[in-house]
């Protein structure tokens, strides 16, 4: 057999001769049928194969991307809270370089404490009023003759100077009064309780006198 006819274009007259006179034997196109199935069928599954790791894949993706963010939440959470936790221990440290600073003298005494319930309604109060008091008491116990008392007393006054800020308020409580001939009136009112200073005793209205005693 000649197979250098069969190397000819199918379509010349040559080649349709050649498959007239020399035709392929069924078993070979059945051959090739079946081949050509086989392989499109393992083409399928390598395709099915693919596309079911791409879709899982797919889903790996999307809980990894889920748990990063989660991750950065944390991260986020955690770092505001350093941040905080940080501020505080600034702070928590100036105050003790400040009290290893300040060292006290050797003749400071702590004479009181006071109730943190009752708090000063401005800067200096409870600390003007005791100076007051102290002042008060020197000068009963040196018209009494209670020397020692006297002498210990004045020198508490002599190492503690007062705010001034009771003197003032006193004194401008009483120029509102002057100033509206010591009557307690419609205007008086409006500053006393812009001020929060009481003006009545239960239903009775104070004199001008007794609201600076009570208050100042």
């Amino acid at each position: 057999m000649n197979y250098e006819e069969f190397i000819r274009p199918v379509g010349t007259p040559e080649a349709v001769s050649n498959l007239e006179e020399n035709p392929i034997p069924e078993e070979t196109v059945e051959a090739d049928s079946v081949e050509q199935s086989v392989e499109l069928d393992v083409q399928k599954a390598v395709v099915e194969s693919l596309a079911a790791e791409k879709i899982e894949q797919d889903e790996r993706i999307v809980k990894l991307n889920d748990e990063i963010n989660k991750l950065k939440s944390k991260i986020s959470d955690l770092t505001a809270k350093l941040a905080e936790k940080t501020e505080e221990l600034t702070k928590i440290g100036d105050v003790i370089s400040k009290v290893g600073e300040v060292e006290p003298p050797a003749n400071t005494v702590a004479l009181l404490e006071r109730n943190v319930e009752l708090s000063d309604k401005f800067e200096g109060e409870t600390r003007d009023h005791v100076l007051e008091a102290i002042k008060m008491a020197y000068d009963a116990a040196e018209a009494d003759g209670r020397v020692r008392s006297a002498k210990i007393l004045e020198s508490v006054m002599l190492a503690n100077t007062p705010s001034g800020n009771l003197v003032n308020k006193r004194s401008e409580l009483e120029q509102l009064f002057r100033d509206n001939c010591n009557i307690v009136s419609g205007a008086v009112i409006e500053e006393l309780n812009k001020a929060g200073i009481p003006y009545k005793n239960g239903e009775e209205y104070l004199l001008p006198s007794e609201i600076i005693k009570r208050n100042y």
